[in-house]
């Protein structure tokens, strides 16, 4: 059959047109555009919060603007069961002397009491986070707003907490502890030494990315004494960062960072007492530099502190329990792994007699729920049993002595709330409901009788609503997000579809698919893999993906198919040896579990073999690279984003906790690293990056670079300037960004079946 010509004048019409659906804005709402992605508002999820459970949970507050004056937020006290609400402070109150508006909230805290209201605004980013900023006490009865550590300059203070009395507040400021009085304004401050070198109650870069500790100070529970991290970086390589663009000559940003088998900070923890005097430091044995603290607290009392100490391999983890007043430490548990030991609690959760903990462990091949003794040598006792995960504790009930957990142990690609017997007894019980597949999250009340409960589907965005347990009853919505799950559902597409593809050797890899809506399966299609692959993180969960997912949906209504794998070594929910096998084989076990993945995909009859991309971000990028080195014969195209291109690049607890020390592994760290294979590469190859990235450092693409020109490959690069890993700072980097690898990949590898 031969189709008739169309003239020029028509063919450049129907480009224009073509053009303004993918990358402007549409009338049709079926239709996805870049536009309506990234520039636009629409598929913007509301927010429920910053929410606060007061006292036994009874009660909880949240933030919502004033009828006449959306720019600002009232705290407003719900009763849980009633809904009842009162307005508990009006923004107007939250107004400075002097200043021509209430105080922007970004985040809030009660004293224990509930009568005073500690705010945190004016904030600034901290590497990943919003860290840093200005601190404000409301006290309630006397309608009073005063800064804390006003003669501090804009910005500065980070970490502030009220005293367990509430009378006082202690801060963190240009690494250094202060404890303020706010009856009389007097400021203590109880560290000194605190400089670029010498860090208290806060974080270096890698023990915040990889360890994810911030704040690194504790009350104790009289409020006499306060316990808190220490660390040195003396020693640390010191990293530079160029900033070619804020000012007339390039700025030198410097960022102590330890990359793979270098000098780590020295950590360590001391007690001070909260009026100010000299610290006591813990005995903890062990090299500082080769050992992590990583997890403090106090362990109930105001005379024990406990803490987690991590190997520099991170194969061995020590429980310790230490006198606040002299100093000596005790271990009480021990956790061993021929690979690593996985930081599975933000806090040690201890239960109501301060003789026992709950505690998760791989011990016996899949993570489960224990509670464990301060008595030395005390085994653990399971309570969690059977052949599945716990993903995380959520909350205990001891009251009805109950643990409430997240698990999925039929499917490693859904999330949901089960509860288990504390005593271990009995089989656990779902209490997410049974009609509602996909990923559900909860914060939990005090009294484990209410739960702010969060739910959203790969397909659908996230509806907030407050729950009660264990029935799992909404009591109300809280932030429904009905316009835009009525946007998504509008729109012209085919819903993802889950699927698992054996591999061979006994491997089945979990997977979505999404194929374009009007396809035909007599027909073959161009593929996108979108990879990660790491240990950090999965692709494959039935979880709402935002503005990624959009696009990925936008890419199938143009003609592709659109998927993604789970290999093994993502931290999915199917036990130790799922997770572990890839230990000191980054970068190669997962790249051929990705490779024979999109050789099964090859074979599919609606697949077109010739046709076949892959993307991914950070990890992804590496993979991505990977991919295109190593298996040149199945990809035409990749889109690395931001990509370790070397493992000696990347930094100690990281790279060593998944591939040991360079300089006891050296082959396989070249081995996994993408530059080594740079010669293979065939395809057409994307590289972007942001040259002010501090975590994936520009860097590695610079040396890649070289790499490809050195054996004569053809590339093409795209540097953001000054931009982070997220690749987001700047007006419209976000949409810049994608429509470049939209272009990249239809100029490329065009879309549409044949």
């Amino acid at each position: 059959m031969k189709f008739k010509p169309i003239s020029s004048a028509a063919a450049l019409a129907c480009l224009v047109l073509l053009l303004a659906t993918v990358y402007g804005q549409s009338a049709d709402k079926r239709i996805l555009t870049l536009d309506r992605i990234f520039s636009s508002s629409e598929f913007r999820s509301e927010t429920f919060g910053p929410a606060r459970w007061l006292a036994d949970g009874s009660a909880y507050t949240t933030l919502e603007p004033p009828s006449d004056n959306k720019e600002t937020r009232d705290i407003i006290r719900y009763e849980t069961a009633t809904g009842a609400r009162s307005v508990l402070i009006a923004a107007a109150s939250l107004r400075p002397s002097g200043a021509a508006a209430p105080l922007v909230i970004d985040d809030y805290a009660w004293s224990d009491d509930g009568r005073k209201l500690l705010i945190f605004t004016n904030t600034k980013q901290v590497w990943r986070q919003n860290t840093r900023g200005d601190y404000w006490v409301f006290d309630i009865a006397a309608k009073k707003l005063a800064q804390v550590g006003k003669n501090a300059a804009a910005s500065t203070l980070m970490f502030a907490k009220f005293s367990p009395d509430g009378s006082r507040v202690g801060y963190v400021r240009e690494n250094n502890l202060y404890v303020e009085d706010l009856a009389t304004g007097r400021i203590a401050q109880l560290t000194r030494d605190g400089s670029k070198r010498i860090i208290n109650g806060t974080f270096d870069w890698v023990y915040e990315e990889e360890l994810d500790l911030r704040d690194g100070w504790r009350w104790s529970p009289d409020g006499r004494s306060i316990a808190y991290w220490q660390l040195d970086t003396e020693g640390v390589p010191d990293y530079y960062l160029i900033n070619d663009t804020d000012s007339l000559y390039p700025k030198i940003i410097t960022i102590q960072y330890p990359v793979a088998g270098q000098t780590n900070s020295a950590g360590r923890v001391g007690v001070v007492s909260a009026g100010g005097g000299s610290t006591r430091w813990l005995q903890v044995p062990g090299d500082p530099r080769n050992n992590y603290i990583a997890r403090m607290n106090w362990a109930v009392n105001a005379d024990e502190i406990i803490l987690l100490q991590l190997n520099r391999r991170q194969n061995l983890l020590n429980v310790i329990i230490g006198s606040a007043r002299t100093g000596k430490v005790t271990t009480i548990l021990n956790e061993k792994d021929d690979a690593w030991v996985d930081i599975d609690v933000e806090d040690i959760p201890w239960l109501a007699d301060g003789n026992r903990f709950l505690w998760l462990s791989e011990r016996d091949g899949w993570r489960h729920a224990y509670i464990a003794s301060r008595k030395a040598g005390a085994e653990p006792h399971l309570i969690t049993k059977g052949a599945f995960d716990v993903v995380s504790i959520e909350g205990v009930d001891e009251k009805t002595g109950w643990l409430y957990y997240i698990a999925s142990p039929a499917d490693a690609t859904q999330r949901y709330l089960y509860r288990t017997k504390l005593s271990g007894s009995g089989d656990p019980e779902r209490v997410s409901p049974a009609a509602q597949p996909g990923s559900h999250s909860y914060s939990i009340a005090p009294n484990a009788s209410w739960a702010f409960h969060t739910y959203s589907t790969i397909g659908s965005p996230p509806a907030v609503e407050l729950v009660h347990l264990p029935d799992h009853q909404v009591v109300r919505p809280l932030a429904p997000n009905s316009a835009v799950i009525a946007r998504v559902k509008e729109l012209d597409v085919a819903q993802p579809e889950f699927i698992k593809t054996d591999i061979g050797g006994g491997v089945t890899l979990d997977g979505w698919i999404i194929k374009p809506p009007n396809f035909d399966s007599s027909k073959r299609y161009p593929v996108l893999i979108y990879v990660y692959g790491e240990p950090a993180s999965q692709t494959v969960v039935d979880r709402w993906g935002s503005t990624r997912y959009l696009w990925h949906q936008m890419l199938a209504q143009q003609g592709y198919l659109v998927m993604s794998f789970d290999n093994r070594g993502t931290p999915a929910p199917k036990g130790r040896a799922w997770r572990k096998v890839v230990y000191r084989k980054i970068g190669v076990l997962a790249a051929k579990e990705q490779a024979a993945a999109a050789r099964v995909v090859q074979s599919w009859s609606f697949v077109d073999p010739k046709r076949v991309a892959i993307w991914g971000w950070s990890g992804g990028g590496s993979m991505t690279l990977n991919q295109m080195f190593r298996y040149p014969d199945i990809y035409q195209v990749g889109m690395s984003v931001a990509p370790v291109t070397d493992q000696h690049f990347y930094d100690t607890i990281y790279q060593e906790r998944y591939m040991g020390l360079p300089q006891d592994n050296e082959a396989d760290y070249r081995a996994g690293s993408p530059v080594t294979h740079a010669a293979g590469l065939a395809g057409k190859l994307l590289i972007v990056h942001g040259s002010g990235d501090d975590n994936v450092h520009y860097k590695g693409t610079e040396v890649l670079a070289n790499t490809l020109i050195a054996k004569k490959k053809q590339f093409t690069m795209m540097e953001y300037p000054n931009r982070r890993h997220d690749i987001s700072q700047g007006e419209g980097t976000t949409r810049h960004l994608f429509e470049l690898l939209t272009n990249y990949l239809e100029t490329n590898m065009p879309p549409g079946a044949r």
